[in-house]
């Protein structure tokens, strides 16, 4: 299905929409404007007014890719087997693209065979944000934004594996991924434990 709102609203990624809408047939776009959509913050006792903020779209624009920005900022989602993360082994954490908050931690990473990555949950509840997705006429999601800077980052749905029965099916360029090594030194020292062998 080709995505038309994103040809008008950019017309510079026309191709970008149709490679999505062709090759993400069942990870399908989701509009941020859904009608009757509503916000929920995962965990509403840890404030999402910290370090981690959207900057001016002006900014975003030179930052990030095409498909960087089709994701996070309009909603659409990427093809699947064709991006980055979807067999990524490393250890290590992903991080938002576009405000670098910590999302989710290879230690929750799991093969779902869905084409993208796949993790039983966030890295920290209080860094998502979930909103209702009825863009799709067959069903409706559950789409998963990023606390900070309100990115869309993916859907969940409850079809994972223990201990959760969640799966975060995100896309890879809504995530940065930050190796164990270089934890540290980029200011995210405070994950380390996660890594290390009890």
């Amino acid at each position: 299905m080709m995505r038309i709102g994103l040809a008008k609203r950019r017309p510079g990624i026309a191709a970008l929409v149709l490679l999505v809408g062709v090759a993400g047939a069942h990870h399908t776009a989701f509009g941020q404007s859904t009608a009757g959509g509503t916000a929920t913050q995962a965990n509403t006792t840890a404030s999402a007014s910290h370090k981690y903020v959207r900057p001016a779209d002006s900014l975003l624009q030179t930052r990030l890719t095409k498909l960087q920005y089709a994701v996070t900022q309009n909603g659409y989602d990427e093809p699947r087997f064709f991006n980055e993360y979807w067999n990524n082994h490393a250890a290590g954490i992903y991080v938002d693209v576009v405000s670098g908050e910590p999302e989710f931690s290879s230690t929750d990473k799991f093969d779902s065979k869905t084409g993208w990555p796949s993790f039983t949950r966030p890295i920290d509840s209080a860094n998502v944000v979930t909103q209702v997705d009825s863009s799709l006429k067959s069903e409706v999601r559950t789409a998963v934004l990023s606390s900070g800077a309100n990115s869309h980052l993916g859907h969940v749905f409850h079809d994972g594996p223990k201990p959760t029965g969640l799966r975060y099916c995100i896309n890879s360029a809504a995530l940065r991924f930050v190796p164990v090594d270089s934890l540290a030194s980029e200011g995210y020292g405070e994950y380390l434990p996660l890594f290390r062998k009890r």
